[in-house]
């Protein structure tokens, strides 16, 4: 086969799977813009910027909810990473980009025309869903008439989904992700301690110390501001203080697993309390969270530890095996035939 990439444009980071040396590439989901439409930085190098950057750079997220709120930018973002990062051979290559199910056919149009409408002459272009995607990246076999819940913790969005016989039989997308409880930790700690803190520090901060339960006993000092006095101040945070902010969070994902469990059919239903719930999504890695869910819906929890690259891994499923090569659709076909 010749040169085929799977792209999975997530909201905090863009994953793209190398199918001719099987590695997955994964940068920030960020770009950096000057002069309103000129691309100054993009990648991690954008997101070193964010919160930091002047007013005449706007720092921002060409992915917001799970659909593109800024092509031209991500297109441009997305090229110039094919081209610098993974030196991909784009012309008469074959490409597979995932999209979440819970999305209209005009967003999802967007992704396609991401490349179907570049000049990089692709021999083809094919959307996946995003659930089956992350499925067969885990190694699950998604064509069998066995039923599999698949929750993918995002940045911006939550996706929980459950399949059988390749096809999604439940699937709903929260708009409720990482960054939701980052802001929740930000407010937590403006109104508890007076201490206004930036969303990158909150990231870090629930990253290294942060919880699904009370009792971790780490801290972490950081800088921030004091909201009475104005001036910049240092304090030592612990883990139960970042609990607190999340707890609330963390319950309304669970309740809305526990939610799509109670929608599943009977015999779907036995066979996810076998194989148990399968975990996925960068913000999947909080400590003990799998365990969280396990406590309220009575269900094993399989969580990946690198849960970021499963959509991009299953995309080179389909565009590399003859059995799963058939959940890659093209557009047009959707959409005028």
């Amino acid at each position: 086969m010749g040169n085929a990439y799977g792209i999975d444009m997530g909201t905090g980071n863009l994953k793209i799977y190398n199918l001719s040396n099987d590695e997955v590439t994964n940068v920030k989901n960020t770009i950096a813009v000057i002069d309103k439409d000129q691309m100054y930085a993009y990648g991690d190098e954008a997101y070193s910027m964010y919160e930091k950057a002047p007013e005449s750079i706007q720092v921002s997220f060409p992915i917001v909810n799970g659909v593109i709120a800024d092509f031209d930018n991500m297109q441009t973002m997305l090229l110039e990473v094919l081209d610098q990062l993974v030196e991909a051979k784009l012309k008469g290559s074959e490409i597979c980009v995932a999209v979440p199910t819970d999305i209209t056919e005009v967003e999802k149009k967007a992704f396609y025309d991401m490349f179907a409408k570049a000049k990089i002459k692709a021999k083809s272009v094919s959307l996946c869903e995003k659930p089956l995607a992350d499925a067969m990246g885990m190694g699950l076999d998604i064509n069998e008439p066995t039923g599999v819940m698949v929750v993918d913790l995002g940045a911006d969005t939550t996706e929980i989904s459950v399949i059988s016989l390749g096809g999604l039989v439940l699937s709903e997308l929260l708009p409720f992700g990482g960054n939701r409880l980052d802001e929740a930790i930000v407010t937590y700690m403006k109104r508890k301690y007076n201490l206004l803190i930036g969303l990158k520090t909150a990231k870090s901060l629930k990253e290294s110390i942060g919880s699904a339960y009370a009792g971790r006993n780490e801290s972490m000092t950081v800088v921030g501001r004091d909201v009475v006095s104005g001036l910049p101040i240092e304090m030592q945070i612990d883990s139960d203080m970042i609990y607190e902010g999340i707890k609330d969070g963390l319950n309304n994902i669970t309740r809305s697993v526990k939610s799509i469990l109670e929608k599943v059919p009977p015999e779907l239903a036995k066979d996810v309390v076998y194989s148990g719930i399968y975990l996925t999504g960068g913000s999947a890695k909080l400590d003990k969270f799998a365990d969280y869910i396990t406590e309220i819906t009575n269900i094993k929890v399989n969580i990946f530890e690198n849960g970021e690259e499963t959509v991009a891994r299953g995309l080179g499923k389909v565009l590399s095996e003859d059995k799963f090569s058939r959940f890659g659709y093209a557009m047009k076909t959707r959409i005028f035939n």
